[in-house]
């Protein structure tokens, strides 16, 4: 009879367990912070001391900016991508801004709310991904079509056209969505299945970038997998990259890389937020070298990086690149454009 009361009274235990865990799961849920503003939510005591990672040799740099900081005007800049002119258009706030070189503003497009995201196709549609749906727009500014929303958890932060195919990343629902030019949805990529072998995605918080590249597949980030990996239109995963590392040539942190661009030499340029780092892999993920570390890309150092955590400023800026090779950082703190340039051998 004892014996049995003890059964009895593990497995009461044991139910007991699994009920609170669930609870737990379902509050974290309830809570995820969608929009970034509450940081990490961590103890004083679980922010490691930075100082010494942000110190990045100065023969790993590669690039060095080359022209003054475009001044965006945003309160809230979110997403950078350059158009087929090679002009350097700006989300943020309501709004689209078309920007040059020089900084003039050549042209706006007004949203009725926040975009997340953008991308510009050679023929100059802007493709622009609100929370939960996506608009499309012509050049001048007028809306072509409004897309079927996603519902209230969808966070959209990227978006990709490759011909007929359109691939957005969900970030409140962890899934990329591939749909025609139509707005029609094809499949969905990257949910968790392990008879394809695929883990599923990790995103602890709103960064979840995509893009296509020349060998025609999807690259997607799994940042709190430290990686990119690498699908094909239908859904399946070949290989991934990337490690987590507190050395330069890994991803640090709860979820990196945020954002990353494709040269075109198929070489990857990553952002990390946190520890704001932008770097440059080979198309196979072998570490190359560093466009600008902390020390380039924050006035102030470690101590403003501090400061920006401690207000639940995770630092996640956007990136994008042009035929001539040059990047173009979004600085999301201060709201502007920075463009840096390879670094001439021997210079």
């Amino acid at each position: 009879m004892s014996r049995r009361t003890g059964i009895t009274n593990i497995e009461i235990l044991a139910g007991v367990l699994v009920a609170l865990a669930i609870v737990v799961a379902v509050i974290a849920l309830v809570k995820l912070d969608v929009t970034g503003e509450k940081g990490s939510g961590l103890g004083k005591e679980f922010i490691y001391d930075i100082e010494d990672l942000a110190k990045i040799d100065p023969n790993l740099i590669l690039y060095e900016e080359s022209a003054k900081a475009i001044s965006t005007g945003f309160k809230s800049a979110r997403a950078i991508a350059i158009d087929f002119d090679g002009r350097i258009c700006v989300a943020g706030d309501k709004v689209i801004r078309v920007f040059v070189e020089s900084g003039d503003l050549v042209g706006e497009i007004k949203l009725a709310g926040p975009p997340g995201c953008l991308t510009v196709t050679d023929d100059g549609k802007f493709y622009i991904g609100m929370k939960d749906h996506v608009e499309v727009y012509d050049g001048q500014g007028k809306r072509l079509a409004a897309w079927q929303g996603l519902g209230d958890d969808a966070v959209l932060t990227s978006i990709a056209v490759s011909k007929n195919d359109v691939f957005v990343a969900d970030a409140g629902d962890r899934i990329v969505l591939h749909y025609d030019t139509t707005g029609k949805l094809i499949n969905r990529i990257g949910a968790r299945d392990e008879d394809k072998d695929i883990p599923g995605f990790v995103i602890p918080s709103p960064y979840f970038d995509l893009a296509v590249a020349r060998d025609g597949l999807l690259r997607v980030t799994n940042p709190g997998r430290h990686r990119i990996e690498a699908y094909t239109f239908d859904g399946y995963l070949e290989f991934s990259w990337g490690e987590f590392s507190s050395n330069v040539e890994g991803f640090c942190g709860c979820c990196n890389p945020v954002n990353f661009a494709i040269l075109d030499d198929e070489s990857f340029v990553t952002c990390e937020k946190g520890l704001i780092r932008v770097k440059i892999y080979d198309p196979e993920g072998a570490f190359v070298g560093v466009v600008a570390g902390p020390e380039q890309l924050v006035e102030g150092g470690t101590a403003r990086i501090d400061e920006w955590a401690s207000e639940g400023k995770a630092g996640g800026f956007d990136v994008a690149v042009d035929a001539a090779g040059r990047i173009f950082i979004l600085d999301t703190i201060k709201n502007v454009v920075r463009i840096f340039t390879r670094i001439e051998a021997g210079k």
